[in-house]
């Protein structure tokens, strides 16, 4: 791991938190609930097809978001309104804010609605790696700025966010939920995990940590931060 200024005076890696959106920061999948409001019906088919492998995630995301019948400010209110953040996230921000400790969400969902519900919940000025998008005459475009290199057809790569992370000299706590967790899972200093992502970790022999809401995980990130032991990840 390199030295950098992120780590502490004692040269001990500073921790960096990284969490997942749907299903993980939010207690909701809030793509999902877009598309089940918003969304042609056929939205349900696509997503079968994208998870018997036909297509992948960035195909499936903009291909069902191509037939939104919503602009964003439309789709933003309603995240606003029926989205919520898991218990204790707000408290992790505010003890990472506190501590100068790194901490953002790593989606391959789309900024808008993520950024919806972050300030709507006080949580606006949490770093969001995710796709970016543009709404212009009824389309949205899409930028990814988080790819692997020579993979950029796949879309955002969270476990290329989470080695970013690593390579300025930081200890990652990531927290997910599915497959496309798995590569951060993979590579994340300690995991949180719950539903797939959980599965996925057993069957590859990932050390993990069950994950409910952020408690635990500000407890260990506390822990770490605050005495200098690393946590077993286990």
């Amino acid at each position: 791991m390199k030295t950098t200024d992120a780590n502490s005076a004692s040269g001990r890696p500073l921790p960096a938190v990284l969490t997942d959106f749907d299903d993980t920061a939010a207690a909701q999948n809030v793509a999902e609930m877009l598309l089940n409001q918003f969304g042609d019906p056929s939205w349900k088919d696509v997503r079968q097809r994208f998870r018997d492998g036909q297509i992948n995630l960035k195909e499936y995301q903009e291909i069902t978001f191509s037939n939104i019948q919503a602009d964003r400010a439309t789709m933003q209110s309603y995240v606003k309104e029926h989205a919520n953040l898991r218990p204790y996230f707000l408290e992790l921000w505010g003890f990472c804010q506190s501590n100068n400790i790194p901490m953002a969400v790593v989606s391959q969902g789309l900024d808008f609605y993520i950024e919806a519900l972050l300030e709507r919940s006080g949580a606006g000025r949490v770093p969001i790696y995710a796709v970016n998008t543009e709404f212009s005459s009824g389309k949205i475009s899409y930028q990814y700025n988080h790819t692997n290199p020579g993979k950029e057809d796949l879309g955002n790569s969270k476990g290329f966010v989470v080695k970013s992370f690593q390579e300025r000299g930081c200890h990652v706590f990531f927290a997910g939920d599915g497959h496309s967790d798995l590569e951060a899972a993979r590579v994340a200093d300690v995991t949180f995990a719950h539903k797939g992502l959980a599965t996925f970790c057993d069957e590859e022999n990932i050390p993990y940590r069950p994950f409910e809401d952020f408690g635990a995980m500000l407890v260990a990130v506390r822990e770490y931060s605050n005495n200098g032991h690393k946590p077993n990840a286990g």
